[in-house]
């Protein structure tokens, strides 16, 4: 048997590693749980390709020749405080005929008193038509906000581009994907939009069974715009009687000259520095929930700040601030006032004196953006030194759609997690490259302005609809993939996108706990990519281009003429990174966090960050790097 070059790449990698596969489950080391996830089912429809995902059932990936059509569509539930029922998928029947395909599936979305059935019916011809069909029946009464389609454009291909668009009452207009993330819906009472796919050849996006309106979704970091019913301007929740029959269908259309051509992704993923865009790494945090950090794990990681929040109606508080700056370390202070601010803020300023504060982040109970009287009654009662920001605790969209006053704030705020709308791994890896375009924006509506993203978690900290300012429980927060590989390689991506747009501080998770970057004295393997980042605290970062964003991502650092690099498999198969232009010199160190080291990683967190990495010889400049499934290189010079 003749082995592929990356076989061979491959069992080279497995060779190197220095530890024998863990003793815990691969799947354990990977997603943090056994569960095994599904894999995808190919589907071909003419020179159309996509993908299906059984464990969600999303359609993904509408494409031709390599191009998008549509990021993805899928069904969802919705209930009376916007929590999506996570569908479960049974009897998945594919019938593959060569050039078109028919593939059937049931869904039970069942949580509380929702119990909804739906059967989804997906098909393509050789035409290069897709159509994907949902027909379901309530089998409980409940109240919803939403039920059925959502059908996701994506970035590359639309941002910027025109559309035209056919209103539900039959008129047409000439539209646009929006450019930069718009606050509000760029389209209205939608049955249509058909966008041009290349030269000669335009895709039609029809929706039936109910009206629908466009949002972009990269308000919540998405990456994607979305197409959604039902209109958010029509009351609700609605309540859905027991019995009722819910149809909707979306189908896809090729229009013009459409070639029955092959399209095969390259194997590997180029990576190329662009030494034109330069930025500065942001200053890195982390958040104090309370639970104080290990210190042997704490004095390893060196964060920059330390996040605290300080509800100052609450008996608490002034306990919560004195233990988190017993940390050691400057605070990043998110500050929620009552209307009883200015009573209030005296006694924070009292209690704060002699406490190193990294900066102030002012926020009103009752509102979604910092209004700019709070701001300038701290910056009238808080002791001076400290910049002061405000804007949103929650997501970019509420700053965005409530921009304060440039002149009211040093520091413009907001948070970011990749679940607003979807769980599963492809949903995340796809969230992280919006990231950037939320501190790219922010920066043109407040231009000089620092852009604080804080804090970046896996999970969301609180319904905002639901759950009140005060959050969920720590086991609520907690997603198996932070402690992880998974999480590990998602944290590099953000770092990369945030790092590379500008932002001027960064916090990431919990220090400690469930949701943390720590739990006692084992060190999660996100970590360790935060604690590789804090060691270049200040450094000047590179732009680093993947030719696959989606598979490989990697972030470059250099200070006092030292580079690192940390390179992350964003996919669960082995992938093989290129560097072409001697970007990392002709010798490296590299240091692997991966199925192997993970262990290790995790329990002798101080050992293995001092072990002794390999040491590499390219001669020609030239690297070729396999990764494990998500897996993170560390490259130094």
């Amino acid at each position: 048997m003749t082995l592929s070059r990356r076989d061979l790449l491959t069992t080279a990698l497995v060779a190197a590693c220095a530890r024998p596969v863990a003793a815990i489950p691969r799947t354990v080391a990977l997603y943090g749980s056994e569960e095994i996830p599904a894999d995808g089912i190919a589907l071909r429809a003419g020179p159309v390709t996509a993908l299906f995902e059984p464990g969600t059932g999303f359609l993904r990936y509408v494409a031709y020749g390599g191009k998008e059509i549509v990021r993805g569509i899928y069904a969802a539930v919705r209930d009376h405080v916007w929590g999506t029922v996570a569908p479960r998928i049974s009897n998945v029947v594919f019938e593959d005929r060569g050039m078109s395909f028919k593939l059937t599936f049931d869904v039970d979305c069942r949580q509380g008193d929702i119990d909804f059935f739906w059967q989804g019916v997906i098909t393509g011809s050789a035409d290069g038509r897709v159509r994907f069909e949902m027909n379901g029946k309530a089998r409980s009464t409940f109240r919803k906000n939403r039920l059925g389609f959502a059908i996701l454009h994506p970035l590359k291909e639309c941002a910027g581009q025109p559309c035209r668009i056919e209103k539900t009452d039959g008129g047409t207009e000439q539209g646009t994907f929006p450019a930069d993330i718009s606050p509000h819906q760029p389209f209205l009472n939608l049955r249509a939009i058909t966008h041009t796919v290349e030269p000669g050849l335009t895709a039609d996006v029809r929706m039936e069974g109910d009206t629908f309106e466009m949002e972009d979704h990269r308000n919540w970091t998405d990456g994607n715009y979305k197409t959604y019913c039902t209109p958010l301007a029509l009351p609700f929740p609605v309540e859905v009687k027991a019995g009722t029959e819910i149809k909707q269908s979306v189908t896809i259309t090729l229009k013009g000259n459409a070639m029955a051509r092959r399209y095969r992704r390259p194997i590997d993923v180029e990576l190329k520095a662009n030494p034109g865009k330069k930025s500065k790494l942001p200053a890195l945090g982390t958040c104090f929930q309370g639970t104080a950090a290990d210190p042997a794990l704490w004095r390893l990681l060196r964060p920059g700040h330390l996040r605290v929040d300080l509800r100052l109606w609450e008996e608490n508080w002034s306990t919560v601030l004195t233990m988190a700056a017993a940390q050691g370390v400057p605070l990043e202070a998110a500050v929620f006032v009552s209307d009883r601010a200015e009573e209030e803020l005296p006694r924070l300023a009292t209690a704060a004196r002699g406490m190193r504060v990294a900066r102030w982040l002012i926020f009103h109970q009752k509102e979604n953006s910092t209004r700019p009287q709070w701001l300038r009654l701290a910056r009238r009662l808080l002791p001076g030194g400290a910049p002061l920001g405000g804007g949103a605790n929650v997501y970019f969209t509420e700053l965005n759609r409530e921009r304060p006053p440039a002149d009211s704030l040093d520091v413009a705020c907001y948070s970011i997690n990749p679940q607003v709308h979807a769980f599963d791994n492809l949903s995340l890896v796809e969230n992280l490259e919006p990231q950037a375009e939320t501190v790219r924006s922010a920066a043109r509506f407040l231009p000089s302005k620092a852009i604080a993203v804080t804090p970046v978690s896996l999970r969301p900290r609180f319904n905002p609809q639901a759950a009140g300012p005060s959050g969920m429980s720590a086991e609520s927060r907690f997603d198996p993939r932070q402690k992880a590989l998974f999480g590990a390689a998602w944290t590099v991506g953000s770092l990369k996108y945030l790092s590379e747009a500008g932002a001027s501080s960064v916090t990431y998770y919990e220090a400690a706990g469930p949701a943390g970057l720590m739990e006692g004295a084992r060190a999660y393997p996100l970590f360790h990519v935060l604690a590789d980042a804090l060691d270049f605290a200040g450094a000047e970062v590179t732009a680093i281009d993947s030719s696959d964003p989606l598979r490989v991502c990697a972030l470059s650092l250099e200070r006092r003429g030292v580079r690192r690099m940390l390179v992350a498999n964003l996919t669960a198969e082995v992938q093989v990174a290129r560097l072409w232009d001697g970007w990392m010199g002709r010798q490296v160190q590299i240091r692997r966090l991966d199925e192997h080291s993970f262990e290790r990683a995790c329990d002798s967190p101080a050992p293995y960050r001092r072990a002794t990495t390999e040491q590499l010889d390219f001669p020609s400049g030239r690297l070729e790097i396999p990764l494990l499934p998500y897996s993170v290189i560390r490259l130094d010079t």
